[in-house]
């Protein structure tokens, strides 16, 4: 199977490092990592350091927005499977062959993950917490929250033929709009097993931190047009202590060793 990796960027090149080296160990490896740059510093350096791994860096000279930025990431795919990451998150260990394995029976495939939120040393992140997310997947439940994360998951790159692209307008609700969409014209499975770090800034830097006006407005979009009804508005891990919530919990095997990733950018 060929695996595009599509990863978007911006300002972030140490984490990216991290990301990219965590790719680099696993046992089964991509058929091409395309990172799309969205007007951030440049990102190229990189390349040199992971000679070994097939890298396409698209270099966009304006932000375009992170939904549009993937949008030009997959239409630049070329494997038959696609997978995500944002590039602050990062792979355990092999990820991308257990997903492989599980897409053998469906169009789209995600994990649990690990919240994790970092400290930095010098240029390097250091764990300080972390928390699993890990819920059963229901559709109907999907609907009043979404658990899906789209780092590291796998999907047919042929179900953009069928559901077209990302939607931004939704913004920061383009991952659920997306697997709501899938999942009415796919296959859609759970990996219980939480095989991604997801990275979750504690001081709001995270979009699903942020509580604004225009977070509610696209959460307007999103409900309108997959006639969602009225959602809670809280604080993303007061959403998660709520009852429904807390039913759906579920059990995941833990994998990551806890310890910090030492990329190439860092240890050349």
């Amino acid at each position: 199977m060929k695996v595009s990796i599509v990863i978007t960027t911006y300002n972030r090149k140490e984490e990216l490092a991290e990301l990219i080296e965590t790719i680099s160990l696993q046992t089964y490896l991509p058929f091409e990592i395309i990172i799309v740059n969205d007007g951030g510093e440049r990102v190229e350096s990189l390349a040199s350091y992971y000679h070994d791994l097939p890298i396409n860096i698209i270099h966009l000279d304006e932000n375009v927005k992170h939904v549009n930025a993937r949008n030009i990431g997959v239409r630049q795919a070329t494997g038959d499977f696609i997978m995500l990451s944002d590039d602050d998150d990062f792979f355990t260990p092999g990820h991308i062959e257990r997903m492989v394995k599980a897409i053998a029976d469906a169009d789209l495939v995600y994990s649990d993950v690990e919240i994790v939120t970092f400290r930095e040393k010098g240029k390097q992140r250091i764990p300080k917490t972390r928390r699993l997310f890990a819920y059963h997947y229901d559709l109907a439940a999907m609907r009043r929250f979404s658990t899906y994360v789209p780092s590291g998951s796998l999907y047919r790159r042929s179900l953009h033929e069928k559901i077209g692209y990302f939607d931004p307008d939704v913004h920061n609700y383009w991952d659920w709009d997306f697997f709501l969409r899938a999942a009415e014209e796919s296959r859609v499975k759970r990996v219980p097993v939480a095989s991604v770090i997801y990275a979750f800034a504690e001081d709001g830097q995270n979009q699903s931190a942020q509580l604004s006006g225009k977070r509610e407005n696209y959460l307007k979009v999103l409900c309108d047009k997959h006639q969602l009804g009225e959602l809670p508005q809280e604080n993303f891990f007061t959403l998660l202590e709520l009852p429904e919530l807390k039913q759906r919990e579920a059990e995941s095997e833990i994998v990551w060793d806890g310890l910090p990733v030492s990329s190439r950018l860092m240890n050349p």
